[in-house]
């Protein structure tokens, strides 16, 4: 049963009856590992820990610079060159202060990520890098955890549920088969971005945890949401499994 306090704060999401008392306790007991607390990092960590997530893990090995806060609106100037896994954990425990954060100041790889994800229910891919994903990937595969995936460059941005584990759903290895090593970098050039996008991905991410937590609603799962904001383009596109991808027909 919700204490009086948590009935206050989450009145608003115990209105809606997809939610509802029960629905909140699942929240409250979820454990959910974000992997990147930058641009996409930022939205879902602020929404995750106002609705309620009780126990939230955030992986990256990045410090805050200037440059970042053109759109990682978690962290600001007062947070220039400390951990950004620090200066989340900090913000959203002034958010929410009942919450448990968990938070690793390193890169996720193949070494360590398994260790990590293994005690968590879902995890969110809030990466900036090719390499990352891949990791993320083949460890949720492993692992049997869904991968909530958000991707952002310039004006366009893109989000889907990988559950390659079941169902003969795809990975994200099926519908990106190009393998980058650790070393592979997009120039600078290639790197602009809107904040206002990486924001609004993010928040897409996080909605998609908190339904995928409560199985509510139709999921992204076999599907990609395409959103081009210059363009007001908005497309829905089905996944398939790749019957020759290395990672997903592993048995």
């Amino acid at each position: 049963m919700l204490s009086e306090l948590d009935n206050q704060r989450y009145l608003r999401n115990i209105l809606m009856p997809e939610i509802g008392e029960e629905g909140q306790i699942k929240l409250l007991n979820s454990k959910v590992l974000v992997i990147g607390a930058g641009g996409l990092g930022s939205s879902i960590l602020f929404y995750l820990s106002a609705c309620g997530i009780g126990n939230i893990g955030i992986v990256d090995d990045d410090k805050v610079e200037l440059s970042n806060l053109q759109r990682q609106i978690i962290h600001n100037e007062n947070d220039l060159d400390n951990f950004k896994v620090a200066s989340a954990k900090q913000k959203i425990l002034a958010l929410n202060s009942q919450l448990k954060i968990d938070i690793y100041p390193c890169r996720a790889d193949y070494d360590n990520l398994e260790s990590i994800a293994k005690n968590y229910d879902l995890v969110i891919d809030a990466s900036d890098n090719f390499y990352t994903r891949f990791v993320i990937n083949k460890i949720c595969h492993h692992l049997r955890k869904p991968m909530i995936y958000g991707a952002v460059k310039g004006f366009v941005g893109q989000v889907s549920v990988f559950k390659s584990y079941c169902d003969n759903n795809p990975c994200y290895g099926c519908f990106n088969p190009n393998q980058t090593d650790k070393n592979f970098d997009l120039p600078l050039s290639q790197k602009g971005i809107i904040g206002a996008v990486a924001g609004n991905i993010g928040t897409l991410q996080a909605i998609s945890a908190i339904k995928e937590i409560l199985q509510i609603g139709e999921d992204l799962v076999g599907k990609i949401i395409h959103h081009d904001f210059l363009k007001n383009n908005f497309r829905k596109i089905t996944l398939r499994k790749n019957p020759s991808c290395k990672i997903c027909n592993d048995h």
